[in-house]
């Protein structure tokens, strides 16, 4: 075992610096009985002993360390979410197109009074929806989304002009609407695509599974 374990590392070293710290060193491939098992050992050992000593300190470093990975979001959008508004105030100020305005609002009309990860679980609904092929493909189209039978978001066709008057909770709602749409984690609702508030029972609750509780809000997925 110590022979290949020897002989594997003086291997991925050589193979580390082009194959040059082994140029000199040649393994016999005899199959006598008597050939010197120690003899060869000792050859090996000091083929290891050479190809480390080949070897620069920072290839040393880099090999003990692996490759390094890193973490992608879009938009420069950050990989982890602290729920609390030093977080959000530390985010630069919030811009953005039609898409970002929906979700604004959206958010400061259906969630303005909840805790701030109830705010960013109602984005992740929205956000769902929009990559369900059940749903229209942008922000506006799911939140705006309506029928005979009344609207997705109640807001949206309440009969009342959507003036977000609360300057304090507008800005939350952007900032939140902001780092959603560049890409954060959704990892408060698993996935879901409903939610509806404790006071109420629709009828879909009852079949499709829940997945989270936030708040003053219950939370599904649609199978």
């Amino acid at each position: 075992m110590r022979l290949l374990q020897v002989w594997a590392l003086a291997a991925m070293l050589a193979t580390a610096q082009g194959g040059a710290a082994f140029a000199d060193v040649t393994v016999s491939q005899s199959n006598s009985p008597a050939f010197d098992v120690a003899e060869h050992v000792a050859s090996l050992m000091g083929a290891e002993q050479k190809a480390l000593g080949a070897v620069s300190r920072q290839k040393m470093q880099a090999l003990a360390e692996g490759p390094k990975t890193k973490t992608k979001t879009k938009g420069g959008s950050p990989a982890v979410i602290r729920y609390d508004d030093d977080f959000l105030a530390a985010m630069p100020a919030p811009k953005g197109d039609a898409q970002w305005q929906c979700l604004k609002t959206a958010l400061y009309f259906e969630a303005r009074g909840e805790t701030l990860k109830g705010q960013f679980a109602v984005a992740e609904v929205i956000l769902n929806r929009v990559d369900s092929p059940r749903y229209p493909k942008t922000v506006c189209g799911v939140v705006q989304q309506g029928s005979s039978k009344g609207c997705q978001f109640s807001y949206a066709c309440d009969g009342i002009k959507d003036v977000m008057r609360e300057k304090a909770a507008a800005d939350r709602a952007g900032r939140i609407a902001r780092i959603m749409l560049d890409g954060a984690p959704r990892g408060l609702t698993e996935g879901a695509t409903h939610f509806h508030t404790r006071a109420v029972r629709p009828g879909w609750a009852h079949r499709f599974p829940r997945t989270a509780q936030i708040g003053a809000h219950l939370f599904y997925r649609q199978p």
